[in-house]
């Protein structure tokens, strides 16, 4: 762990509570503490609890303006974490896919029919014998999303531009993934 990491805590906290007053820290409740505690404790994808906080208070305050409930912005974090690092994905990527995708609306819903977070189409329900998922649920959606990318990163060869193309259903055009990797520079 380096010294410069550990310096860096504090300067997180006063900057994530420069954005909520006096009041807003003393009603924090004891529930979004515990949750907030649990959230770091299962991020089993950072190489310790510290580096799992900074990121988390971190990306917190980055996304704030687009997610208002503090314990779903922690819940879609970890989540992204996760299954970025399960499926050996950028994490700052799945971050940009999803706020081009959703705007981080976990209930978003296209007019092609595509749900949540990452904008899942409901036929990969059926294509893997799962049609009970439910494809608003914050875990499940990030986990398909991540998992939908990473096929498509493979069968591309690990080009990121054809398979957000693929992801996105605009192959061979640049547009989208132009736009995701833009907004993944937010993450980074």
């Amino acid at each position: 762990m380096s010294i410069l990491k550990r310096a860096l805590v504090p300067v997180f906290v006063i900057l994530l509570s420069l954005e909520v007053s006096a009041q807003q820290i003393t009603d924090i409740s004891p529930h979004l503490r515990q949750a907030l505690k649990q959230a770091i404790a299962q991020a089993s994808s950072f190489p310790d609890r510290f580096d799992a906080e900074v990121w988390l208070i971190d990306m917190s305050g980055r996304i704030a303006h687009m997610v208002a409930d503090k314990l779903e912005r922690i819940q879609i974090l970890r989540a992204a974490h996760a299954q970025a690092a399960t499926h050996n994905l950028p994490v700052d990527v799945v971050l940009g896919l999803i706020e081009t995708e959703s705007h981080f609306n976990r209930f978003a819903l296209s007019s092609a029919g595509a749900q949540g977070l990452m904008q899942i189409m409901p036929f990969w329900k059926l294509e893997i014998g799962r049609p009970m998922d439910n494809l608003i649920d914050i875990d499940t959606n990030i986990r398909y999303g991540c998992t939908i990318l990473k096929h498509y990163l493979t069968r591309e060869n690990g080009d990121m531009i054809k398979a957000l193309a693929r992801y996105n259903g605009s192959r061979g055009k640049t547009i989208y993934p132009n736009k995701v990797l833009a907004k993944r520079s937010r993450y980074q």
